[in-house]
């Protein structure tokens, strides 16, 4: 039986006595990251807010090593449990590194007096979240960005076992979403914590969790693995994507593919048709293309934005019927655009596809 150091049983969360979402039940190890995804309103922030003490819960249980978290004192709960919610503080005059070192009160004194090691966690909290030069600067003045590293500073500082984080990326450019989350992998891998997040960026949650729960409606649609969640249309079903798709290959949000009657016939492959059919999607022109292995990471992409994609099963050489659907798509167009530098083993079929556009005399363009 695994052993699992947090835990929910048919929790239910909600606001004044009235369930919100029912039937909650995470299992998580040590060094384990669970990432909740959803559309906004769905009560990602509900969940985390009634799993981390902040809100009453309505029935069921949460547990921390096997000791139900109701049981807990405030004290036992910030010496286990590091938060940092989408509520913004509001210190008055207190400098970034002051913000930090309030995450060491569980460990102080009634007096609140920071010990040697006790500076030297703030320090090293400091210099993990890349915020050691803000230290002195007022909290009230400085940006969402730099405020989020603060807030994530002071949550190390705590030193906990189990960290819980609302959106934390919400307020960061790319460059500081990446370290974030690398500081957050590492936090969990290296010191066994088990970290609970929300995110919207759901291509960062499919890379950096082990685990994921899809929040919609009165239960939990979905919880897994990356790979038992980011299947077939789970992630356009869950956001109800109605124009456009999630591009589960690329981890990318794709826009809607042109419509209209398509008069353009790309020759692609071997990730050489990637930006042309970008190209085209932004342009709003509608495009056939073919002839592609299901293995090739052109068609990953074209089976989202073509219209219609002629495709072969994985490392099979193209063959005699790919070509004459091919053909039949190529007929109704006026331009082919190749992509393709060169003709191997397996789409040598290709080539005759491009010799038969040369003869019936369509406007050829290479890229």
């Amino acid at each position: 039986m695994a052993d699992f150091y947090f835990k929910t049983e048919k929790l239910s969360v909600g606001y004044n006595g009235k369930p919100l979402i029912k039937d909650i039940n995470i299992e998580l190890k040590r060094g384990e990251i669970l990432t909740l995804i959803g559309p906004n309103g769905a009560g990602k922030s509900t969940i985390l807010k009634s799993i981390s003490s902040h809100l009453k819960t309505i029935a069921g249980t949460v547990m921390i090593d096997k000791a139900m978290l109701s049981s807990m004192s405030y004290k036992e709960i910030s010496t286990k449990m590091a938060v940092v919610l989408t509520e913004r503080m509001k210190p008055e005059l207190m400098t970034c590194r002051d913000v930090v070192a309030s995450g060491r009160y569980p460990y102080t004194g009634r007096l609140g007096f920071l010990t040697e090691e006790d500076n030297k966690i703030v320090d090293n909290a400091m210099e993990m979240t890349n915020s050691s030069e803000i230290a002195n600067r007022d909290f009230t003045a400085i940006s969402d960005g730099q405020r989020q590293r603060i807030m994530l500073a002071r949550a190390i500082c705590q030193q906990p076992e189990i960290i819980i984080l609302d959106e934390p990326t919400s307020f960061l450019d790319i460059k500081h979403k990446l370290e974030l989350l690398d500081i957050l992998r590492k936090m969990a891998k290296e010191n066994d914590i088990v970290v609970i997040l929300s995110l919207h960026e759901i291509d960062l949650a499919q890379k950096i969790s082990d685990n994921i729960m899809c929040v919609k409606g009165e239960y939990i649609v979905k919880y897994g693995s990356p790979e038992e969640i980011f299947v077939g249309d789970s992630i356009k079903e869950l956001y109800d994507i109605q124009k456009g798709e999630y591009n589960i290959f690329f981890g990318s949000v794709e826009l809607p593919r042109p419509e209209g009657e398509a008069k353009t016939f790309v020759i692609a492959g071997n990730g050489s048709g990637i930006n042309t059919f970008r190209d085209l999607q932004k342009m709003r022109i509608p495009f056939y293309c073919g002839i592609l292995g299901e293995n090739d990471i052109d068609y990953q992409l074209s089976k989202s934005l073509a219209k219609e994609t002629v495709s072969e099963k994985a490392f099979a050489i193209f063959g005699e019927e790919a070509y004459e659907k091919a053909l039949n798509l190529l007929k109704k167009c006026n331009k082919v655009i190749c992509t393709c530098k060169e003709f191997g083993a397996v789409n040598a079929i290709n080539q005759k596809l491009l010799d038969s556009a040369k003869s019936l005399g369509l406007d050829i363009e290479y890229r």
